[in-house]
């Protein structure tokens, strides 16, 4: 008799099963550049929109604001980060350096070759599928925005 775990039969279950591996993945290449994946996260958020108050940043990544402040102090000690204006209640005014920059650039690149190497485990056509079924079963931002 085996006495591996039974997997659940749930989609719901085997989703967060499966999301948990890839994060675990994904955290470690990252690690290997010296980047978490909520560092990520901040740098992405302040490549696109530099306007965002801590909270702002906070509330996109699901943490405190004290936890965005120590996030991104990380970055700044980093030299991925600078800040123009500091103050409380006003906007972060958070820019990428150009080290920022290459370190976004790189996790990008890091993020593709794990993409390819989970397309390779399911093959072209079902990384698709899942792709395509994932992004309807996923809220946009504009859903995520208003549910926060």
């Amino acid at each position: 008799m085996s006495t591996a775990p039974e997997m659940p039969s749930s989609t719901v279950m085997l989703m967060i099963a499966a999301g948990r591996q890839l994060q675990r993945e994904l955290e470690s290449d990252l690690s290997a550049i010296g980047l978490s994946l909520r560092q990520l996260g901040a740098l992405g958020h302040i490549a696109s929109n530099p306007e965002l108050s801590y909270s702002d940043l906070a509330r996109r990544a699901g943490i405190t604001t004290q936890s965005m402040r120590a996030t991104i102090l990380m970055l700044q000690e980093q030299g991925a980060v600078r800040s123009n204006l500091s103050g409380q209640g006003r906007r972060a005014n958070l820019e990428l350096t150009e080290a920022g920059e290459q370190l976004l650039n790189e996790a990008r690149r890091v993020i593709a070759l794990r993409d390819r190497a989970f397309a390779e485990r399911l093959g072209a056509e079902e990384e698709k599928v899942l792709s395509a079924v994932l992004r309807r079963a996923a809220p946009g931002p504009a859903e995520t925005a208003r549910r926060g």
